[in-house]
């Protein structure tokens, strides 16, 4: 059976997929009606994969999908594939991997050369339609893969069958358990140490990306081992980082990435989970010491979070653009000219607090910023500095926006609940917890029978979830449960975790797939072990079942999850990168933190100490003076008396005796 020879990709639900409908390439999307396609007609696959924000995906489209030469080429020897990498993860880490053991340097957008049946063979990343920067030709490329294809077919399928045996070790296969050991995250953490930047924050060298996994093990070496220095280089890099111009200081919210080492010049584009790990890194930033910079930036981000990210129904999009008007970082750059047209004579109080710096190799207008002493001052002066930016970003909503990318993932959006419902507990904001709840609401009724679907975009629903959806969404309802008290969050995450197990879990019950096990266009059913820009689905799901163990005091789901954390540790072991979201999860498997308080809830004294210090290793569970608590809530399934205030804090079956004065429990929350 072939598919029509034209472009199918208008229906989908992909804004990434829907902007290349236009392109003369006859582009299909992954099914497996294209892959039985590539099989009848008995040609290669030509496989693209990018996403909606990513600016070199935008350069390959305009250069070559969008050129009739280049696309009679691609219609005329391949069968060609579009993928949203968001969409399809699972799809996107198989080849990547591929790529990766071909000795290629990865990226997007990803362009991969598979047999018909789907196994790889050749690829790279972006190729320019004429030769440049010391690359083929896109056109040169695609006929010398014909003519190998023709010439040497069997060298090449024997090629392909080595590369996707390699792949399927390393992404899907087993290996022992391991014991969980408290030495491995402190020898990660050792590691991460050599590679970081003691005077610019963050790792080493440029590009620089946030990096959460790797943060998040030197602040949990912190809190368990009371590295202080590891503690210092997460502070240095997250004040960095929001003094750079990879935060936007005129609107709020932080691109992927710098191209620089100086957190100077981004990528511009704006994602949904870089955010959310911003908000959960301030907030823990702030309950360590106070800095009055992490609240700025937490208020500023989820500013722009509800102003330009949530989508009809209350869940949030996924990015926006990097480019507008095809030209990359327009909408958020300024010059000195076009501030002082909309300040006047306010622009010297902006110039004193920000900068605008146009480094070498830069063609746009200047990057706003500032200095670190530019930085302390202005959360000092903010309240003189608000309208300012009130005017700035006013000026720039006349500008032409940058694109955005309006599904909503699932994954995605229970990290960014997640971090929500935790800052509005810190901050004393209802409104935030509100609008997680609201966000999870609407996710979680997309539901059908029971399952939830990976990604929406108005009426147009992908299923089925990944094993990162049902994890994100299980942490979501626990995080929502701290927030509100309500119980059947926690209900909700039991449902999840059973959907997890029914899917997704394998044989033998010692961890997880990535994909579903209906999924029928899978090639390889991967475990997600890798981290990204963020944690690994793995790591997700060892970190969702030891929380709702806490919460729940089931001991059965928390010795499934010790089960589960030494497979994933067994498997880390033989990986050479990519393992630090499976060591914080394991390092939290090994010391689950659980705070029982009760209290006054209409006059708390100790509920808000427990709000202000927030741990990411702890699970807090409040129920109110006077009621009969309802579950059991202390190890043992012992109920903890509720005629008077106090706190319980229990690490495993063990609690430290009850405390009652609020500044007890901040010393014994600060020091813990």
């Amino acid at each position: 059976m072939t598919l029509p020879a034209q472009n199918l990709l208008a229906q989908e639900a992909s804004p990434y997929l829907q902007q290349h409908s236009g392109n003369p390439v006859h582009w299909r999307a992954w099914s497996p009606a294209s892959l039985g396609e590539a099989k009848a007609l008995d040609r290669p696959i030509l496989l693209s994969v990018g996403y909606a924000a990513c600016h070199w995906c935008h350069v390959m489209a305009h250069e070559s999908f969008e050129n009739a030469d280049v696309a009679a080429v691609m219609n005329r020897l391949f069968v060609n594939i579009k993928v949203d990498r968001e969409e399809r993860p699972d799809i996107d880490q198989i080849y990547m991997a591929a790529l990766s053991a071909m000795g290629e340097q990865g990226g997007w957008p990803l362009t991969m050369f598979l047999t018909p049946d789907g196994k790889p063979f050749w690829g790279g990343t972006y190729f320019p339609r004429e030769p440049r920067y010391g690359r083929p030709g896109f056109i040169q490329v695609m006929e010398a893969v014909d003519k190998a294809w023709r010439e040497k077919r069997a060298s090449l399928n024997q090629s392909a069958d080595g590369l996707t045996t390699h792949v399927e070790a390393r992404l899907a296969g087993s290996h022992a358990k391991t014991g969980l050991d408290r030495d491995t995250l402190a020898e990660l953490a050792k590691g991460i140490d050599g590679m970081i930047d003691r005077d610019l924050g963050g790792l080493s060298g440029a590009p620089k990306f946030p990096n959460a996994p790797f943060m998040l093990t030197l602040w949990l070496s912190w809190l368990r081992d009371g590295n202080a220095s590891h503690r210092d280089d997460v502070l240095i890099s997250l004040e960095q980082m929001v003094s750079g111009g990879i935060y936007d200081h005129i609107g709020g919210g932080l691109s992927r990435y710098s191209t620089d080492a100086e957190w100077l010049v981004p990528h511009f584009e704006k994602m949904l989970y870089d955010n959310a790990q911003l908000i959960r890194f301030c907030n823990w930033a702030y309950a360590a010491g106070g800095n009055e910079l992490f609240r700025v930036r937490i208020e500023e981000t989820v500013d722009w979070l509800l102003r330009e990210m949530r989508v009809d129904g209350g869940a949030f999009a996924a990015s926006l653009d990097a480019d507008s008007d095809g030209e990359e970082g327009l909408f958020y750059t300024w010059s000195r000219d076009e501030i002082e047209a909309v300040l006047g004579d306010e622009s010297s109080l902006f110039f004193k607090h920000f900068a605008l710096s146009s480094p070498h190799g830069w063609e746009g207008k200047p990057v706003v910023h500032q200095t670190r002493s530019q930085q302390s001052q202005s959360v000092i002066d903010r309240d003189q500095l608000v309208p300012l930016k009130a005017k700035l970003l006013a000026a720039r909503e006349h500008r032409v926006r940058p694109g955005r990318d309006g599904k909503a993932l699932t994954d995605w959006n229970g990290q960014m609940i997640a971090a929500l419902a935790e800052a509005g507990r810190s901050l004393s904001r209802p409104d935030w917890i509100d609008a997680a709840a609201k966000a999870f609401t609407h996710i979680s009724s997309a539901s059908r029978d029971g399952r939830l679907p990976h990604s929406m975009l108005g009426a147009r629903t992908l299923f089925p979830a990944l094993s990162s959806d049902y994890a994100a969404m299980a942490n979501a309802a626990v995080s929502l449960f701290e927030a509100t008290g309500d119980w059947s969050y926690v209900d909700q995450a039991g449902k999840f975790i059973g959907q997890l197990d029914h899917w997704h879990a394998d044989a033998e019950k010692t961890g997880y797939y990535l994909s579903a096990s209906d999924s029928a266009d899978v090639p390889i059913r991967i475990r997600g072990d890798v981290d990204e820009a963020i944690p690994s689905a793995t790591g997700q799901i060892i970190e969702a079942l030891v929380r709702l163990a806490s919460v729940t005091g089931d001991l059965e789901l928390q010795e499934r999850a010790w089960q589960i954390a030494e497979h994933a540790a067994g498997r880390a072991a033989h990986q050479a990168y990519g393992q630090a979201g499976i060591v914080n999860a394991c390092a939290l498997a090994i010391e689950p933190l659980k705070l029982v308080i009760v209290d006054a809830l209409d006059d708390p004294k100790l509920v808000p100490v427990a709000n202000r210090y927030r741990d990411p290793r702890r699970v807090d569970i409040v129920t109110s003076i006077g009621t009969g608590a309802n579950r059991p809530l202390l190890p043992g399934g012992v109920l903890p008396p509720t005629d008077k205030p106090g706190a319980w804090l229990c690490t495993g079956q063990v609690c430290l005796p009850v405390v009652t004065d609020p500044k007890e429990l901040e010393q014994l929350l600060r020091r813990q």
